[in-house]
């Protein structure tokens, strides 16, 4: 269950409760009876896997990144000159 954050607007006390997402808000504060509101903070989400990160989105129009390392060694291997013992023509 998540934890919520609130903040009593008239006595300034500040608490966390753990509730259900289909329990209601608190709405008053049980130091002064006072009104409470929920506050929002960052919170921490990692994102793990594939597609999350800034270099994963640099593969070449659509081409998953072990698939694009393939393509990288081959048209390098194929960038290599023919070997000088070959003849260049048919004589």
């Amino acid at each position: 269950m998540p934890t919520y954050s609130y903040a009593c607007t008239v006595c300034g006390h500040r608490f966390d409760a753990v509730q259900s997402f289909s329990d209601s808000a608190l709405t008053e504060c049980p130091e002064c009876q006072g009104r409470l509101r929920k506050e929002y903070g960052s919170i921490g989400v990692t994102f793990n896997g594939s597609g999350f990160y800034r270099t994963d989105s640099r593969a070449g129009s659509g081409v998953s990144s072990s698939a694009g390392a393939s393509s990288k060694t081959e048209s390098t291997a194929s960038a290599k000159p023919a070997p000088a013992s070959a003849p260049a023509s048919g004589s």
